[in-house]
């Protein structure tokens, strides 16, 4: 079928969906790669127009692949509740969404209504401001070791790597952000080194830290899932499981994973935690990253565009219940987001996407260093993000992550942001943080004393632990 608009007395035509949607979509460097972008703004805004007219029914009938990740991500939708927004175009569910009583529709029923094709479209038709206002009430809780995604709750990651996974240095650089009241959605490493033995150090360390300081929060070491799966059956203590996921069978496949491994390993880390009662409050133990571009670098994208090829990660991300997601919005690099602009758009649709979908959502605000942007467009992006109720973003030290090579959002870049919007860490976290005298009534105080206690038992707990290695 094709699908047409006009625009200034010139009539464009587009040959089906997946044209249609890759040309609707605002300007990015990787789709232009790809060779499937709009070539003009006026083109863009009649790919929009065309597309707004478009039928849900036809969308969520239509998707632009069949493969695994298209039946999984159906598994999860309820077709009694998409049919309560089938007869609507792309246009009016954008009203809707943008309405006042979507939200408790949503909260009792749509968000499982509706396929990823669908909101990517509508994503593509809705301003920055529709992207912030359409996602901000919508809230998904989840609970793994405290309490993520209520209210007013702003969650951040410490992500403390270090280019030798040296267990001292991460574990210095974790309590310097506790002590900017951040680590509430997990402390999370990227280890260098992704052997077994070397994964299964750090998530004793951190398992080792928590428990010495008694954090109320949950760690997580991004292996493979498969090193990951291994450590633990040799006694790692596992809290979350991570893996990478994209939005095409062939995608996942490059990244060594499918829907069965997926499966197979949330299944063992809630038994491994059957195996540690008492420590967590919740069975989401799921950790994904997403990323747009990730399919065209794996030469997987079938000639769809990278944003819907997102939304579709997130559809099938939703069927392993995870704890948290994130979009790792500018990390692969300018020939998929070029410049501040695209990674700022990239980062509120990805976000709107994954809520719509009903996905505990995140965003790792940042960019590698031959992209043309700078930390004000971070500054812009972590505002926008918190205003939409995005579920955490990241704490890195000094926002300059020294092993991955790559800017991000620091401990007081996360903190400034609750501040100015009154936005809180999640209840058991804050509840920890009023203890040990870091925050008071929602604000950071003068943290002296506190920082002298926590220093010390962080010394003596990474010296057993170097201690521990050479023995």
């Amino acid at each position: 079928m094709t699908y047409r608009a006009t625009v200034g007395g010139e009539r464009f035509g587009f040959a089906d969906l997946r044209e249609l949607l890759a040309k609707a979509g605002e300007h990015k460097s990787g789709d232009a790669l790809a060779g499937v972008a709009a070539t003009s703004e006026r083109e863009r805004v009649a790919a929009k127009l065309a597309l707004a007219d478009v039928g849900v029914d036809e969308l969520a009938a239509c998707p632009v692949i069949d493969d695994e990740v298209t039946e999984i991500a159906a598994s999860t939708i309820d077709t009694a509740q998409a049919r309560r927004v089938a007869a609507l175009t792309v246009g009016e569910l954008r009203e809707l969404m943008l309405g006042p009583e979507f939200a408790s529709a949503w909260d009792i029923g749509l968000r499982r209504a509706f396929a990823p094709e669908v909101v990517a479209a509508v994503a593509k038709v809705m301003s920055n401001k529709d992207l912030v206002i359409a996602a901000a009430p919508l809230r998904t809780v989840t609970r793994c070791r405290n309490t993520q995604g209520g209210s007013r709750v702003f969650g951040v990651r410490v992500q403390p790597n270090h280019p030798a996974d040296a267990l001292d240095a991460i574990a210095y650089a974790t309590l310097d952000g506790l002590l900017f009241g951040c680590g509430d959605a997990m402390i999370g490493v990227n280890p260098v080194n992704d052997s077994v033995e070397s994964v299964g150090s750090i998530e004793r360390l951190l398992a080792a830290l928590i428990d010495e300081l008694a954090v109320p929060t949950q760690s997580c070491v991004l292996a493979h899932v498969t090193t990951q799966l291994e450590a633990m059956r040799r006694g790692a203590p596992v809290d979350l499981c991570f893996q990478s996921v994209a939005g095409t069978q062939a995608a996942n496949r490059s990244f060594g994973i499918d829907g069965a491994l997926l499966a197979e390993a949330r299944d063992a880390t809630l038994a491994h935690h059957r195996t540690r009662p008492g420590e967590f409050v919740g069975e989401q133990v799921m950790y994904f990253e997403t990323g747009e571009g990730s399919e065209l670098s794996a030469d997987a994208h079938h000639g769809v565009d990278q944003l819907t090829l997102e939304a579709r990660a997130y559809g099938f991300a939703r069927a392993f219940d995870p704890f948290l997601v994130n979009s790792v919005v500018g990390f692969i690099g300018p020939e998929y987001l070029a410049d501040g602009r695209q990674i700022v758009r990239a980062g509120l649709e990805d976000h709107f996407m994954a809520k719509v979908l009903g996905l505990p959502m995140g965003v790792d605000i940042c960019f590698t260093n031959h992209a043309d942007v700078d930390l004000n467009s971070n500054d812009d992006l972590l505002l926008l993000l918190a205003l939409a109720g995005c579920n955490f973003v990241m704490g890195v030290p000094a926002s300059d992550d020294v092993m991955l090579g790559y800017q991000s959002t620091s401990f007081h870049d996360a903190a400034s942001a609750r501040a100015l919007l009154g936005l809180r860490p999640a209840p058991e976290f804050e509840a920890w943080l009023e203890t040990r005298g870091i925050m008071d009534d929602g604000r950071l105080v003068d943290r002296t004393a506190a920082r002298g206690a926590l220093t010390e038992r962080t010394a003596a707990l990474t010296t057993a632990l170097a201690a521990a290695r050479t023995t």
